[in-house]
């Protein structure tokens, strides 16, 4: 993944705008960049949102749910961070895995400072290790979080933070709830002081610069991943086909009615069998569930068509991952 450059802001077909960014911001204003690492399911997405303040990367109770890199852009005073949400480093066994692990280190060289997600209900382990050493040969400067700080008494939470500090050598360690927002303004100034002095980076309100079809996308295979089996999360994968306009009538008022044709592909019949549900039941859940997500972020009515369609085995298959847009 590349960030904007200087040139890059000030020109080219997808630059931003410079007129659409406010001039009027302090010397000492702060801009740059955070990469959120950490093993799978460690609470990247949902502190991401928490920094943020509005959900721009999905949830799930389910392990590997992030599959791109979602940028979240923090809006204070005298600064702005743009959070880098990448997936868990793990140790791969298929060729999605393994791209996604060379996602995760370019986005390393890349960022101002990294956030190291340790959940502080689990202890750690050795996928914390293997991203601990990861992070060893990095130049860029690391702050631990101990996430999850609500979920374990003040004496778990302490012998925690201490077999982080044992971990490696961290540039700050914070323990953080971004269920509760416990700390995460904490931790949000001391990001901010990491980061060089800049103009804005983004436009003010501007929240995260994924395209609307992938935010599309990750809501329904957010809803879709509800309560499935283990395995269903590594299978799935969304593609949103076309979103097409209705005609308006003369005098409508209403909200523009936006039809959204989504394809969901499985690896197996029979995972195309759980995401149905007995007499369609589960899939028609996950489009209501999907539909009001997509309504908010796109302000408008949503007629949502969902297709599920099976890839065989398109996590080891070249051709359909680029497809399938990996």
């Amino acid at each position: 993944m590349s960030f904007p450059s200087d040139d890059e802001l000030m020109a080219g077909p997808n630059a931003l705008e410079p007129e659409l960014i406010d001039h009027d911001w302090p010397e000492d204003f702060r801009a740059g960049f955070a990469c959120l690492v950490g093993r799978p399911n460690a609470g990247k997405s949902t502190l991401t949102n928490a920094l943020v303040g509005q959900k721009v990367a999905i949830t799930s109770g389910r392990p590997q749910t992030t599959r791109h890199t979602v940028r979240g852009v923090v809006h204070r005073e005298h600064g702005q961070l743009v959070l880098v949400d990448t997936p868990g480093l793990h140790r791969p066994r298929t060729l999605l895995g393994q791209r996604l692990n060379d996602l995760v280190r370019e986005t390393l060289a890349e960022v101002d400072v990294i956030v190291f997600c340790l959940p502080a209900d689990e202890k750690i382990g050795p996928g914390d290790r293997f991203i601990a050493r990861e992070l060893s040969q990095q130049r860029t400067p690391v702050i631990a979080v101990a996430t999850k700080a609500d979920k374990v008494s003040r004496e778990a939470l302490a012998a925690h933070l201490l077999d982080i500090q044992a971990l490696g050598e961290w540039t700050e360690i914070v323990p953080v709830s971004a269920v509760r927002g416990e700390q995460v303004d904490v931790l949000t100034d001391l990001l901010l002081a990491r980061m060089p002095l800049s103009p804005p980076l983004y436009p003010s309100g501007e929240l995260t610069d994924e395209p609307e079809n992938v935010m599309i996308a990750e809501l329904v295979r957010e809803a879709a991943l509800e309560g499935v089996r283990d395995e269903l999360p590594h299978s799935l994968a969304v593609v949103v086909e076309e979103v097409i306009e209705r005609p308006r009538e003369k005098g409508d008022q209403r909200p523009p009615m936006l039809d959204v044709h989504v394809n969901i592909y499985v690896e197996r019949d029979s995972q195309k069998a759980i995401v149905i549900g007995r007499g369609g039941a589960r899939l028609r859940d996950v489009g209501t569930r999907a539909r009001h997500g997509i309504e908010a972020l796109l302000g408008a009515r949503v007629y949502l068509d969902l297709h599920v369609r099976v890839a065989k085995d398109w996590q080891r298959d070249p051709k359909l991952l680029q497809r399938l847009g990996f």
